[in-house]
């Protein structure tokens, strides 16, 4: 009986560095600093109201840039893995970072409107 070699799937650790983190913790900030005024800005139409809240905004590239890291982390490598590329691997990172500049988005549209 032949048995066809499937692809590890990798499970790293919890914080552990990998392209998928770098990527997820530079997605994830970079758009957490803006991911709090894209509601209001949008709403007021107004660009200005993008960086309307300088220190939301420190507090949000914190928490995306961190989360992004964790997030990236452990979907970047399972991802890579399954896959069998690199290029999987800084996917599943880039969308790992999305996750919280998304739902960081969704809220400061949902306070805008409200």
């Amino acid at each position: 009986m032949i048995c066809a070699k499937l692809p590890l799937m990798r499970t790293p650790a919890f914080g552990e560095a990998n392209i998928g983190a770098l990527a997820g913790a530079a997605i994830g900030a970079t758009g957490g600093l803006f991911a709090i005024g894209i509601g209001p800005a949008i709403a007021g139409n107004n660009i200005r109201l993008l960086v309307g809240t300088p220190i939301l905004g420190i507090v949000s590239l914190i928490v995306c840039g961190t989360l992004g890291w964790f997030i990236g982390g452990q979907l970047g490598p399972r991802l890579g893995g399954k896959l069998n590329t690199q290029r999987a691997e800084t996917i599943g990172g880039i969308i790992g970072g999305l996750v919280p500049v998304v739902l960081v988005a969704l809220w400061g549209w949902y306070m805008s409107a409200h």
